[in-house]
């Protein structure tokens, strides 16, 4: 057993370690379905191909931009760590289904068009967004500050 002077960074660090990437990952996502920046074809785009495409109507294509978003610096800055969390993974889950399902497991490395990635990075992101719902934003996060736990 391990004395309590030892290093923990499991309580100390590696919440934020993952929540670093998802956080950046998912508000760059965010970003171009909401300003069309990084490559992204912007908001009015963004509502046109859901609802064409996906069949997603306009108030869940808002949500999921606002999951990815918000949710997305909701999770890098540990602010509402767990609802941001379960926001991305309601986001993964449909994504998952409505798009990735259909191609497989595994991304598709030759980035041939038409054929499409499999879900084994969503599946990632999945993972990650869920361990956070559980065990929320670690120490370092404004959740802690905020909500004094």
């Amino acid at each position: 057993m391990a004395s309590k002077s030892s290093f923990d960074a499991t309580g100390l660090i590696a919440p934020l370690m993952l929540r670093i990437p998802l956080g950046l990952i998912f508000m760059a996502h965010g970003s171009q379905k909401l300003f069309g920046i990084f490559g992204g074809r912007g908001l009015t785009a963004t509502f046109a191909s859901f609802e064409k495409d996906l069949g997603i109507p306009a108030i869940f294509t808002l949500l999921a931009i606002i999951a990815e978003f918000g949710g997305g610096f909701g999770i890098l800055t540990g602010f509402l760590t767990r609802l941001s969390a379960a926001a991305i993974s309601a986001v993964m889950l449909v994504g998952i289904y409505k798009i990735h399902w259909a191609h497989g497991f595994f991304l598709n490395m030759t980035c041939r068009p038409g054929l499409g990635h499999g879900i084994e990075y969503n599946l990632a992101l999945l993972g990650i967004a869920l361990y956070l719902l559980i065990a929320g934003g670690g120490r370092w996060c404004l959740d802690r500050l905020i909500f004094r736990g």
